[in-house]
């Protein structure tokens, strides 16, 4: 996470028990979590786990828990970027490697492998977002702003304010904490 949340106070969700969560429970149900409390959403490696029916469940909740001045910051794999390695037939050659090991366009496009082939089905991905699609998905709750950029790392990062538009000065300093 970006050093901008260095002194936040951090609240994980997560459906699986063992990652030891704060909250046990799908981003697509938040009811434990009051209205406008939070400063922040950071959702990194979520959405892409969701069918794509529960993606604008989610995005209500993100929305619903939002304080008004409050953003969300999404990060997915670009699938438009990965196809370009599905293109050359490299579907099952190591793109990068993460902590949990090595990277292939396989795993970006339906979820760590490795992890699933141990039954960790929830790391499946049952969704998927290109630049134009993210954009889509985002205009459906009534977020203030929304941007979308391209990460070199094939992922796409959005973020989204709740109700208010983002002077210059707000963007270019947001943006740039979150490394985006």
């Amino acid at each position: 996470m970006p050093s901008l949340f260095d002194d936040w106070q951090e609240l994980r969700v997560d459906v699986d028990p063992a990652s030891q969560p704060d909250l046990l429970s799908s981003i697509t149900d938040l009811s434990a979590i009051p209205n406008g409390i939070a400063n922040a959403v950071w959702s990194s490696h979520c959405l892409e786990h969701l069918y794509a029916h529960q993606v604008g469940q989610a995005l209500q909740e993100f929305w619903r828990i939002l304080a008004d001045d409050g953003f969300v910051c999404i990060i997915v794999p670009d699938l438009q970027a990965v196809a370009s390695y599905v293109a050359a037939d490299q579907l099952h050659q190591v793109v990068y490697q993460s902590p949990v090991g090595p990277i292939t366009a396989h795993d970006m496009l339906f979820g760590f492998g490795a992890a699933v082939a141990q039954g960790h089905t929830s790391m499946a991905h049952k969704c998927g977002f290109t630049p134009s699609a993210m954009v889509q998905c985002l205009s459906g709750p009534p977020f203030g702003e929304v941007i979308v950029r391209r990460r070199p790392t094939l992922e796409l990062a959005a973020v989204c304010t709740k109700k208010h538009a983002l002077t210059e000065a707000q963007r270019e300093a947001l943006l740039s904490a979150l490394e985006l």
